[in-house]
């Protein structure tokens, strides 16, 4: 999964499809993320110490991982991820319609830099 924590994305399936949001969690085992104001839901508290007055709390639940794209930072469109190795062997995300970097994903590895 390339899709990284503060990353902005957007939905396209689902009860959320076209909202933008914030990317909050990422569960890899599960494959899903979570995004800032979307698939919210309502967690019933019991009182407590800690929550005196109890009752409902609304917050954000995880969907599908394959259910968002990342929205890229130049043209503001959603588009797919790629990996690719720059000339000193290092590994950077791209955005695959306008080529532009995302940021390293490991240092540079000689047995991939170009000769």
């Amino acid at each position: 999964m390339l899709i990284r924590v503060n990353d902005e994305v957007v939905v396209i399936s689902g009860a959320s499809k076209g909202r933008r949001g914030k990317v909050l969690k990422i569960d890899r085992a599960g494959g899903r993320v979570v995004v800032e104001g979307v698939n919210r839901v309502y967690k019933h508290v019991k009182r407590s110490q800690k929550n005196p007055q109890g009752g409902r709390l609304s917050k954000e639940s995880g969907i599908p991982a394959s259910n968002v794209m990342l929205v890229c930072p130049q043209s503001g469109k959603p588009t797919r991820l790629g990996v690719r190795y720059l000339a000193d062997g290092s590994k950077e995300r791209y955005c695959k319609s306008s080529g532009v970097s995302l940021g390293a994903l490991s240092p540079a590895n000689p047995k991939f830099a170009k000769k």
